[in-house]
């Protein structure tokens, strides 16, 4: 059975194709100034890649904030309900999932069956989200890929304010005029963004096991502040950035199942 999990943000879309429990497809997309359309051209990139056609498909089910976005989808599910069904298919043990997206961190806590019994979101606050480094590396002048690696060579992080993007900029750019080195700035840009994560996360209990997913999982610099701060180890699926649309296609996948019956 062919199922369509599509993961609407407002910056990018990811679309996974699953057959059973193999997936065919991946295919993530910016989400422009036309998101119905980009929803259409990245579904229709991924059926493309899959080698199938939409009569093939037996579910579309979406996720993400903008998830009215999609024109094909019959059923929808909760970033949350996304993030704990792609972790704990991927991990059995997993007990903690924090999804760290461009503009919103949450975590999930799932008892011993896999099933979500409580979550926290980040309000919305930048500072704890992807812009967040973003527009510390732009202050900083340094590629926003390189930044993880360049905090990897501090020894210690330098003072910011972790309450605000705009905040957190100024303090950047104080930094850089007094000529802090840039590698202890942009550990400090990561410890700020991991503090406020870390209590986020530990409103709900940290429940090893803990999955990170959403884009930043793919970022080292986060990783290890993260890691320093909980003072657990953080466990990474290989692709993270598409948790979201793989829990939507698996649900999507759950439901026609029960219809079937």
């Amino acid at each position: 059975m062919i199922t369509v999990g599509l993961d609407i943000g407002t910056q990018s879309i990811k679309v996974v194709v699953l057959n059973d429990d193999k997936v065919l497809a991946r295919v993530q997309t910016f989400s422009g100034f036309d998101p119905v359309k980009s929803v259409q051209d990245a579904v229709e990139q991924a059926l493309k890649t899959a080698g199938i056609t939409k009569t093939d498909v037996a579910s579309f089910t979406a996720t993400g904030s903008s998830f009215e976005s999609s024109p094909y989808t019959a059923t929808t599910v909760s970033m949350m309900g996304a993030d704990a069904k792609a972790a704990t298919t991927l991990f059995p043990k997993a007990r903690t999932i924090v999804d760290i997206g461009a503009e919103e961190a949450r975590a999930v806590k799932c008892n011993e069956n896999g099933v979500m019994v409580d979550f926290v979101v980040n309000e919305r606050c930048a500072a704890g989200a992807g812009t967040f480094i973003e527009a510390m590396a732009r202050a900083l002048e340094v590629n926003m890929e390189d930044m993880g690696t360049l905090s990897l060579k501090a020894e210690r992080a330098s003072p910011i304010n972790t309450s605000c993007v705009i905040f957190g900029e100024s303090d950047v750019v104080s930094l850089i005029h007094k000529q802090e080195p840039k590698p202890e700035i942009a550990r400090a840009v990561y410890d700020a963004m991991a503090d406020r994560v870390s209590s986020m996360i530990h409103r709900l209990g940290v429940n090893p096991e803990v999955i990170l997913v959403g884009g930043v999982a793919k970022d080292v610099g986060f990783v290890a502040s993260l890691k320093r701060k909980l003072g657990v180890d953080v466990l990474i699926p290989e692709f993270p950035e598409y948790a979201g649309a793989l829990g939507a296609a698996l649900i999507g996948a759950a439901k026609v199942r029960v219809n079937k019956k």
